[in-house]
């Protein structure tokens, strides 16, 4: 009879409320985040191939725009802090993509052309110099203005990779868009962790400071590569084992893990790891290494959701009063950019045309510099120090241009260097 008479009252009890439906905007913000986040995957595909099939553009822009519409920016359904508990996923997504890229990357060619090299060299220093004087100039501390010109010098590899695969482009441009922006990412990568220290530095003389952060920059750049080499030559040794078999995938995706996690852990570059990683084991293994784009169906699941979350992170908070900021770090990029390979564009064997394709290819800005040196997506916490008008000008700057970016990535290797082979 007790148990007659307590169930009711439990199930009436006053002030209960129902949850609210799933299809509503509080029963979403409600969900479990896996469903979420399952929904969302669900919604970026379909709005990717329809923004696709009817204006062509890149489907990275409609997943990129179903995580901005989720995001803070306009329905609040997830918020960015949010996703720290799915970090590891990303950034095993990220890795994914960065060892396939290192697939396709020829040290070789640098060696050949050494103009190509130089330009190379010059289109990430040129891009963050301009971007650091633009920024002082406007009045923000320098060291800051330092912080955000190295992020700036970044293109996003792994927006510039996935708008090649889907326009099956190759080319002269394609190549030299892929090397740069792999070579960009690392600097931007290994000059942040460097400037993190100096700017949480508050003893020592400036010389002490500097000393220890260049030590510090030795130990990522060698470990890094080491490693990178070493994961290359596992994969060289085991691949033979599973090769013409479903597991090959599977392998790379286990050596992906192992070597970003061992990085992490001994607080190296994985960025850098997994570039030198994807080299080695092409200079080892030569045709015999077949690569799938985004290493398999798993690899092509992560990209989807990376693109959400980098969607999820974009923020137009302060925009009506930084824009003018905003618009100096774009141009600035940009004038660094074209200074770069146009300048040596004969030399190193580019046409003119090719070359406004390659300044235009590069114009996808990163946020992967960050997060990649980053524990958590919360870009304050992992800038300490940092001036916050010009690091909110930074990531306002960095959502306009990803979003965008694979837009003009696509249109100059359709149109100004004609080296896609799209259906």
């Amino acid at each position: 009879m007790a148990n007659d008479t307590l169930i009711p009252v439990v199930a009436s009890a006053p002030g209960a409320s129902a949850p609210a439906p799933l299809w509503t905007l509080d029963g979403l913000r409600a969900a479990d985040p896996v469903l979420g986040l399952a929904l969302l995957m669900l919604v970026a595909i379909l709005l990717a191939e329809a923004l696709h099939r009817t204006w062509r553009i890149p489907r990275t822009c409609g997943h990129m725009l179903t995580g901005a519409v989720a995001g803070p920016v306009m329905l609040r359904i997830f918020q960015g802090l949010e996703l720290d508990p799915w970090k590891p996923l990303i950034d095993l997504a990220i890795g994914a993509l960065l060892f396939e890229l290192g697939t396709r990357l020829r040290p070789r060619w640098l060696l050949d052309n050494r103009w190509l090299a130089l330009s190379v060299l010059l289109q990430a220093l040129l891009a963050g110099l301009f971007v650091t004087l633009a920024l002082g100039w406007l009045g923000a501390p320098w060291l800051t203005a330092v912080v955000a010109g190295t992020v700036a010098a970044s293109t996003s590899p792994v927006i510039v990779l996935a708008v090649s695969h889907e326009a099956r482009a190759r080319g002269q441009v394609t190549e030299r868009m892929l090397m740069m922006s792999a070579f960009n990412a690392v600097v931007a990568v290994v000059g942040l962790k460097v400037l993190r220290i100096l700017l949480a530095s508050d003893s020592g003389t400036p010389a002490e400071e500097f000393t220890r952060a260049s030590i510090s920059a030795l130990r990522v750049i060698s470990g890094s590569f080491l490693l990178g080499v070493a994961c290359g030559f596992v994969m060289d040794r085991v691949s033979p084992l599973v090769r013409g078999t479903p597991a090959m995938p599977v392998l790379q995706i286990a050596l992906v893990i192992i070597a970003s996690m061992l990085a992490a852990q001994w607080t190296l570059s994985p960025l850098l790891a997994l570039l030198v990683a994807g080299m080695t084991a092409r200079a080892r293994m030569q045709h015999a290494l077949t690569v799938e784009p985004h290493l398999g169906s798993a690899g092509a699941v992560l990209n989807v959701l990376l693109f959400i979350c980098l969607g999820l992170l974009f923020t137009l908070d302060g925009l009506a009063r930084l824009w003018p900021w905003v618009l100096v770090i774009v141009l600035a990029r940009l004038a660094g950019t074209a200074a770069a390979v146009a300048g040596l564009a004969k030399l190193s064997g580019l046409g003119l045309r090719q070359a406004a394709a390659l300044t235009l290819a590069l114009q996808p800005m990163s946020s992967l510099a960050v997060l990649l040196a980053a524990d958590t997506f919360g870009w304050s916490s992992q800038l300490p120090g940092a001036h916050t008008h010009t690091i909110q000008a930074l990531l306002l700057a960095t959502t306009l241009m990803q979003v965008t970016g694979p837009i003009w990535t696509q249109l100059s290797l359709r149109h100004l260097a004609r080296e896609t082979n799209e259906n």
